[in-house]
């Protein structure tokens, strides 16, 4: 019996022994890391997304060597199994932890905050995309793996390859809808439809492309709601994005004025207006007459600015700008309707006058 305990002991020194060194090692290991990764971001993300998973799938592999030869007895079997099992977890996580790391690293490389950010927007749409599927296959793998350990589930996956045509069907048939955003997110990610921070206009919302996943779309409208369709939405149904090629757009601004406005000092306004402004890039300034029937002539003011905000705030300064300098300095050309007398036959006496 002393024996027995003297050996339980011993292989229990061991496992703290080895667990230990195996502590020292990545504390060294981790400090040498964070070190290099003021001057490389993968190095720095690595230590801070793989640290956890990497102590549990050590201590897992420690117990493993040291107590796992050594158990004998009716435990040795449930206790490698569920030790095995931690492995394939752990491992999973570890793995699932290198690639955040390496989708991270790339990003910060990515430029998103500037003007022209088109190419970065994509890439930076395409990472995500690919990491998350990544992800999600590693961890279906993982769980596959996990469960063939088991003697049961391996016997059944013979008789289930047997019929894997006929599930693929019910399952490709139950989950239509699922595959089919599936599918629609890789479209988006590299057919270059959409992008993350794109301006859209869907379901009659203005907004920005705030993430893509797997199955949906998050649009982060100008009130700062949130407006979550599926991807296969924006595969079969039109929407505008205002900043596929590029973020320059032109707006208009228009005016039912009185037909004695003056155009051509409405106009050298506009250019004064715009010319005072930082929100204007300088490409277009066009004042027109698009409209002049009835009792109103219809002024319409056309401008540039780099981005869809900036051109929202550019159309609101100068549609204020125009109307107090109508209301200042032409108040005749404020929109008025006119009434005329007229002279209408009467079968009697001749002529009945209408005034108004």
């Amino acid at each position: 019996m002393s024996g027995t305990w003297l050996r339980v002991l011993t292989v229990a020194a061991v496992a703290v022994l080895a667990f230990a060194i195996f502590l020292t090692v990545e504390y060294l290991l981790r400090r040498a890391l964070r070190r290099l990764g003021r001057r490389y971001r993968l190095l720095a993300g690595l230590v801070d997304h793989v640290q956890r998973p990497f102590r549990w799938f050590g201590a897992l592999l420690v117990l493993q060597v040291t107590v796992g030869s050594e158990l004998t007895g009716p435990w040795r079997e449930p206790v490698t199994h569920t030790v095995t099992l931690g492995l394939i977890a752990t491992g999973a996580w570890l793995f699932a932890g290198v690639l955040i790391s390496i989708e991270q690293a790339a990003l910060s490389r990515l430029r998103i905050g500037e003007r022209d950010n088109r190419h970065a927007r994509r890439v930076h749409t395409q990472l995500t995309l690919v990491r998350r599927i990544t992800v999600v296959a590693v961890a279906v793998v993982a769980l596959g793996a996990m469960l063939m350990t088991f003697p049961a589930a391996r016997a059944a996956g013979t008789s289930l390859l047997a019929s894997a045509g006929v599930i693929g069907a019910v399952a490709a048939l139950a989950a239509q809808s699922l595959l089919g955003n599936v599918i629609a997110g890789l479209q988006i990610a590299f057919s270059d439809a959409i992008r993350i921070d794109d301006v859209v206009i869907a379901e009659n919302e203005w907004g920005h492309i705030e993430d893509i996943t797997l199955t949906y779309l998050v649009v982060r409208t100008w009130d700062d709601r949130r407006l979550v369709l599926p991807n296969s939405y924006f595969m079969s149904q039109p929407f505008q994005n205002w900043t596929r090629r590029e973020t320059q757009l032109l707006g208009t601004v228009e005016f039912d004025v009185d037909w004695t406005i003056p155009v051509e000092r409405m106009r050298a306004e506009l250019r004064a207006v715009v010319d005072g402004s930082e929100l204007w890039d300088r490409r277009v300034c066009v004042l027109q007459v698009t409209d002049a029937v009835n009792a109103l002539v219809r002024v319409r003011a056309l401008v540039s600015a780099s981005d869809a905000p900036t051109l929202w705030d550019l159309r609101c300064l100068v549609r204020e700008r125009l109307v107090t300098w109508v209301c200042e300095t032409e108040p005749d050309a404020l929109p008025k309707l006119r009434a005329l007398p007229l002279s209408v036959g009467s079968p009697r006496d001749g002529t009945v006058q209408l005034t108004s």
